[in-house]
């Protein structure tokens, strides 16, 4: 028999809506319309223009025949229309796929092929990967290729059909573009390094979008009108969701080009910038930075890192800067930072290395997932909360991705037993927060980008001189962690350091180049297998996650 409270109480359009970010920008340009929405160089753009160019945006890409569930793609730095793309694509019922701005011309290659994009938004900084990588493809299928046109960059070739401006011109700034059907389609494609192999296609929903973007309001205590600087790349899990994020808030979206210490600077104190995020490197950037470029910086910023934790000598110089650091921690699959560690008063009286100490762990679950654990990946049960048993940090929830595109068996292992499998190895302590020991996947951390050890090694093993290799992280002030290749030459080879980055450089992007490179006899197994294990502890792999 039906409860009472089910019996003709039904769901309704007057009482369920699909949750989506795309309200957010709704929003804010109804009741805050002249506020300011993105400023770029001499470009100072209101909520009001911003929504009507998103919605431009998206009517252009209809009479294109871009619609529900195309892919399009856009190789863009951290500029307006990267910011326009994240709300006029899904407007027009499509799914953004933000291209890693570092990557060569392959693996755009394949991720255009992949996705099956229908149309890419290009920079003109990176016209010439994009013109490359559009040669390489193996579909057949039609790429429309709009190109921007960026005064900051300067004047470079066309490779596309029409430009940025003329396209969004094209469009109704009144378009009545339509909430999603279902709150679980699709709103953004990221690609993340695989283990093995391509890169894996993350497909994220709207509702996760919208909650993440909201989590992080919650987590940051971010206040309306929030001016935010845009450090960290939209590239990166669609810039932690903070597109959206700073359209609920009726914040400012401050471009940057690129991350440097001056620009950075004088951002802050020319646009008043509040909050900004960014890997380790990018605030050791500013720590590192000369006395005479910090005058003038107020005090007050809230600055969130991710990608390794921070360790005292940043702490300590970020609070001599009087800026207010939070750590978070997260992966693609779960749109960006999914924990965070949540600071508390206490922690204010103590001095700067157990403080430090308390800040270097992930933390706790953000306010809208439901569970982050550290669990044990043959169990499924939680390790006692000691600070030392091990195990897998494992989350679930509504910020979590639907699954890898195209890719049933690794989606299915991922999410088995009804979690998902971060391949990070970690403790949990009596206060419920988490701290990363080491990570079970062949991943390296450098620079806030993901680096797969298997991916470098492959490269090293068609090295004619090679006759084993191994690479695993290491400790780097600048980049926290960076590649370190141990190689075993044949009988009687010749190489040279020099030798192998150069022959590393013709295959990969440049941050996946080994900086430290090792001649030698790799440990192995009674079976022949190489004990990574003793490399790791040679390269001091777990030094470039511990604190």
């Amino acid at each position: 028999m039906a409860s009472i409270f089910d019996t003709n109480l039904p769901r309704t359009e007057a009482n369920f809506a699909p949750y989506t970010p795309l309200a957010f920008i709704q929003r804010t340009a109804e009741v805050y319309p002249d506020r300011l929405a993105i400023v770029h160089g001499e470009l100072r753009q209101s909520w009001a223009q911003t929504y009507a160019r998103c919605r431009q945006l998206a009517s252009a890409l209809t009479k294109a025949g871009v619609g529900k569930n195309d892919t399009v793609a856009a190789m863009l730095p951290n500029t307006p229309p990267m910011v326009e793309a994240h709300f006029g694509v899904p407007m027009a019922g499509a799914v953004l796929n933000t291209l890693n701005t570092r990557l060569d011309p392959e693996a755009v290659a394949f991720m255009l092929d992949h996705g099956e994009s229908k149309a890419i938004i290009v920079d003109p900084e990176f016209a010439g990967i994009v013109k490359k990588a559009l040669a390489l493809r193996q579909s057949k299928a039609p790429l429309l290729v709009i190109d921007v046109e960026d005064a900051l960059y300067g004047e470079a070739p066309k490779i596309g059909s029409v430009s940025y401006e003329d396209f969004v011109a094209q469009g109704d700034p009144q378009f009545e573009w339509k909430y999603p059907a279902d709150e679980w389609d699709a709103i953004a494609l990221n690609y993340t390094s695989g283990t093995t192999g391509n890169p894996k296609g993350v497909v994220y929903h709207h509702r996760g979008a919208a909650i993440n973007a909201i989590s992080n309001i919650l987590e940051w205590d971010m206040p309306k009108h929030a001016v935010y600087l845009w450090t960290l790349p939209m590239f990166h899990c669609n810039g932690w969701c903070f597109p959206w994020t700073i359209a609920a808030r009726a914040g400012v979206n401050v471009c940057l080009r690129r991350v440097e210490a001056k620009a950075i600077f004088d951002a802050i104190r020319h646009h008043g910038v509040t909050h900004y995020c960014g890997a380790p490197i990018v605030h050791g950037l500013l720590v590192n930075a000369p006395d005479e470029m910090k005058k003038g910086v107020p005090a007050g910023v809230k600055c969130m890192v991710a990608g390794a934790a921070p360790p005292a000598s940043m702490i300590e110089g970020m609070e001599q800067m009087g800026f207010d650091l939070t750590h978070v921690y997260g992966l693609t699959e779960v749109y960006g930072p999914a924990t965070v560690c949540a600071k508390h008063a206490a922690w204010d009286e103590l001095d700067i290395g157990e403080r430090a100490r308390l800040n270097a762990r992930q933390g706790v679950r953000y306010h809208l997932q439901r569970d982050a654990r550290v669990l044990d990946p043959m169990t499924m049960q939680p390790v006692p909360m000691d600070g030392e048993t091990m195990g897998e940090i494992m989350f679930r929830g509504n910020i979590a991705m639907k699954g890898y595109l195209k890719n049933p068996k690794a989606t299915e292992e991922a999410f088995a037993c009804g979690w998902f499998h971060s391949g990070d190895l970690a403790v949990q302590y009596p206060d419920g927060y988490i701290k990363i020991k080491d990570r079970s996947k062949d991943i390296i951390i450098s620079g806030g980008e993901n680096i797969s050890s298997i991916e470098v090694e492959d490269v090293l093993y068609r090295h004619p001189a090679v006759l084993a290799a191994a690479v695993v992280a290491k400790p780097d002030d600048k980049w926290g962690e960076t590649p370190c290749a141990f190689l075993e030459l044949k009988p009687g080879a010749e190489v040279t350091k020099e030798d192998i980055v150069a022959h590393c450089k013709q295959h990969l992007a440049g941050f996946k180049v080994p900086r430290y490179i090792v001649f030698g006899e790799l440990p192995k197994t009674s079976t022949g297998k190489i004990q990574k294990f003793e490399l790791r502890k040679a390269a001091g792999s777990a030094t470039a996650i511990d604190v």
